[in-house]
C-alpha cells in the first residue's frame, strides 16, 4: 500500500470518526439524527468506492508494468 493510500485512508477514518462524534453529541430528534447518520455513511461509502477504484487502477498499472518487464526479459 502506498503512502498516499495510507494518508487517504487515515483522512477518511478521521473524518468518519469526527462526524460520528459530532452527530452523537448534537441534541436533535431521533429521526433527524438517523437521517444525518445515514447521509454520513453514504458519503463515507462514496469515498471508499472512489478509493477502491483508484486502487484498482493502480493495480492494473502495476500488472501492466510487470507484464511489460517480463516480456523485455524474454527478449
Amino acid at each position: 500500500m502506498t503512502s498516499n493510500t495510507k494518508i487517504i485512508l487515515g483522512m477518511l477514518a478521521a473524518a468518519a470518526a469526527g462526524a460520528s462524534i459530532g452527530v452523537l453529541m448534537a441534541p436533535e430528534k431521533g429521526s433527524d439524527l438517523r437521517r444525518k447518520i445515514k447521509d454520513g455513511i453514504d458519503e463515507v461509502m462514496e469515498d471508499v468506492s472512489e478509493l477502491l477504484a483508484l486502487g484498482k487502477d493502480e493495480m492494473q498499472n502495476m500488472y501492466k508494468g510487470a507484464t511489460e518487464a517480463a516480456q523485455e526479459m524474454e527478449s
